[in-house]
């Protein structure tokens, strides 16, 4: 017998590109959204999409297929669909044909690098859940040079929002008036890089991310998408499925309690 996997309407809405969530919460609402001929105005409605017909102001709706796209954000772009200040968004980047695909997580206006994008909502949710620990990193010029005594308290950790934090730093290159470092961290708090070195009065003057969870930036250039293949997507979404948070935590106390200031083999970007 066929086990039936019943999703909520406006999560197949989302994932289908017809609207975010919340939007599409609005047009379940609004009396917009039938199923099997039926209107549907309750918030919570679950489908089983293998058979139900859903249709938004007499549109049919279908499933686009689950894919994944990486994306090198560049600085001054919003990491959301539409932006009520008109600047520029991720949606800006991307055709028709992947309307549905939606950020994992989020980037600061004025921070680059690997964001990930995709119409797969249950691996959105284990790539973004804090249980899960998926390392982000970072490479980060602070102002001033580091000392000792402010590596030590780093590794030590620090309280952010009432939690320890404990970053992994590596030096990565000493400058006059500046350190460029590489940065990992295991949850996905807003400002996290930032706060963190404020907190040491190093503020952060360029942020870049180079990688999440298994994803990496490569040698994808700002604004340049790359979609995974099939195949791709299938291996990213199995070591996703079968990640073991324990493994990172021991990654983490094998590496944040000492610094390696070797410098890296080139300056970041």
């Amino acid at each position: 017998m066929r086990k039936v996997q019943l999703v909520r309407l406006q999560k197949y809405l989302s994932e289908c590109g017809v609207a975010s969530r919340r939007k599409a919460e609005e047009l379940i609402v609004e009396g917009d959204v039938s199923v099997n001929g039926e209107l549907v105005t309750e918030l919570g409605t679950k489908i089983d999409p293998s058979k139900d017909l859903v249709r938004v102001k007499k549109k049919i709706i279908r499933p686009d297929e689950k894919g994944i796209i990486l994306f090198h954000k560049p600085r001054r772009v919003v990491c959301t669909m539409s932006d009520p200040e008109g600047r520029p968004t991720v949606a800006d980047y991307l055709t028709s044909r992947y309307r549905s695909y939606r950020p994992v997580g989020r980037l600061d206006w004025d921070t680059m690098g690997l964001l990930i994008l995709t119409n797969d909502g249950d691996l959105a949710d284990l790539l973004a859940h804090p249980r899960n620990q998926f390392a982000r990193v970072y490479e980060a010029r602070v102002a001033g040079q580091i000392d000792e005594r402010t590596y030590e308290k780093l590794n030590r950790g620090l309280y952010i929002d009432g939690e320890k934090i404990v970053p992994s730093i590596r030096e990565l290159e000493r400058q006059p008036d500046s350190t460029w470092v590489e940065v990992i961290v295991h949850q996905g708090k807003n400002h996290l890089v930032k706060r963190i070195f404020e907190k040491v009065q190093h503020p952060v003057q360029k942020l870049k991310r180079t990688s999440h969870g298994p994803f990496k930036l490569g040698g994808l250039q700002p604004g340049e998408m790359r979609k995974l293949t099939e195949g791709e997507y299938i291996r990213y979404k199995n070591k996703i499925l079968s990640h073991k948070p324990e493994k990172e935590e021991r990654k983490v106390s094998e590496t944040s309690g000492r610094r390696n200031s070797a410098r890296g083999p080139r300056r970041p970007r």
